[in-house]
This record gives C-alpha cells, sequence and structure tokens, in this order.
C-alpha cells in the first residue's frame, strides 16, 4: 500500500472524527452528550435543539462518509489498490463517527455518515435505503428502526445493481457496525420500551 494510500485512510478517521453534532450544538448551551438519547448524532440534535439544527447535521455528517472516499478516488486515479483504499476510506470514515478519538472514542451510532458511504458507493441504492428508512419510520414511528432496516438493504440493493463485490463487502461491514452500535435500541424494541416519534407527535396534536 502507498503512502498516499495510507495517509488518506488515517485523514478519513479524523474527518469522520469531528462530532459535528457538538460543534453545532456548541452555542446553546446544551451538551447533547447529557440529554436526550445522549448521541452525538442528527436525530438526537434534532430532538433537542430543532429540526433546523438536526438537518444541519445530518448534512455535515454525511459529507463525512461522502467526502473521503470521493477525495481518495480522485487522489488514487490509476492506482492497482484503488477501490482497496476506497472502501478503506468508507470504513475509517464511518468508525470515526463511531469512535472518535476526540471523544475518548464514545462516538455516534455512524448512519448518517454510512449514508454518505453509500450515496458514494452507489447513489440509487443509497436512495433505496433512504426511501425504506422514511417509510420505516413513518409507519412505526422508530428511528433506530428504520436506520436498522434502511441500513441493512444497502446488501440487497447494491446486489440487485450488480455492484462490485468490494462495494458488497464494504456496505456488509459498515452494516454490522451499525447494527452492533444499535444493540440498546434493538433491546428497548424487543421489549417495547423504544421511545417513538410518532407517539410524541400525536401527544402535541
Amino acid at each position: 500500500m502507498t503512502i498516499t494510500g495510507i495517509i488518506c485512510i488515517l485523514v478519513s478517521y479524523l474527518l469522520g472524527a469531528i462530532p459535528f453534532g457538538l460543534v453545532v450544538s456548541r452555542g446553546s448551551g446544551i451538551d447533547i452528550r447529557t440529554q436526550g438519547s445522549k448521541n452525538i448524532g442528527a436525530t438526537n440534535v434534532a430532538r433537542l435543539l430543532g429540526k433546523k439544527m438536526g438537518t444541519l447535521t445530518l448534512i455535515l455528517d454525511m459529507l463525512k462518509g461522502y467526502a473521503p472516499m470521493a477525495i481518495a478516488a480522485f487522489l488514487m486515479q490509476d492506482q492497482p489498490q484503488r477501490d482497496l483504499i476506497i472502501a478503506l476510506c468508507g470504513a475509517a470514515s464511518v468508525l470515526g463517527h463511531m469512535f472518535p478519538a476526540y471523544l475518548r472514542f464514545r462516538g455516534g451510532k455512524g448512519v448518517a455518515t454510512a449514508l454518505g458511504a453509500f450515496l458514494y458507493l452507489a447513489p440509487l441504492a443509497a436512495l433505496g435505503c433512504l426511501l425504506l428508512f422514511v417509510l420505516t419510520v413513518r409507519w412505526s414511528g422508530f428511528v433506530s428502526l428504520g436506520s436498522l432496516l434502511g441500513s441493512a438493504s444497502i446488501v440487497l440493493w447494491l446486489f440487485l445493481l450488480n455492484a462490485a463485490d468490494w462495494k458488497l463487502w464494504l456496505a456488509a461491514f459498515i452494516v454490522v457496525m451499525i447494527w452492533a452500535k444499535h444493540y440498546q435500541n434493538i433491546e428497548r424494541l424487543l421489549q417495547g420500551t423504544e421511545k417513538s416519534w410518532k407517539k410524541k407527535v400525536e401527544a402535541g396534536a
């Protein structure tokens, strides 16, 4: 592996580790790590600070997944290990969000950053995941369930689109990590104690 490839992977992790949820919420006086779900991702930011701040966090977190892979693809043109480097950069950015060195490796669940990576891998497949996420959340009221089903479907979409094997392996790895980070949500879903956005909206109606 070339020095350029190694640097791309390292930078991908460092970019992925930037806690944009904390950056966006800094001026609010609210520490999102101690309130709501205590997660640094867009969902908790939206819950605590409103949809605009949540959307901004979502976009920034998505860019953390998309940009490193796009940059690596540009820098590694005509290199024999180009696909491997791109895949490792995608994995590194998602792992950076999940386990950021800046926050003692206590990060988010990686869904938005993974979506950014999937948008680079295969835009149509990513849109399929996003559609399933929206439909699931609308039907069930559970953002976590939408994240789990939406992320898992990426492997199926890529397979149906006849994507390259390295994209399938990268997607499978990211999905496993996302599900692992959602283990508490999975437990609450099974126990019937997971918080529902639908119930919250109905209660406020």
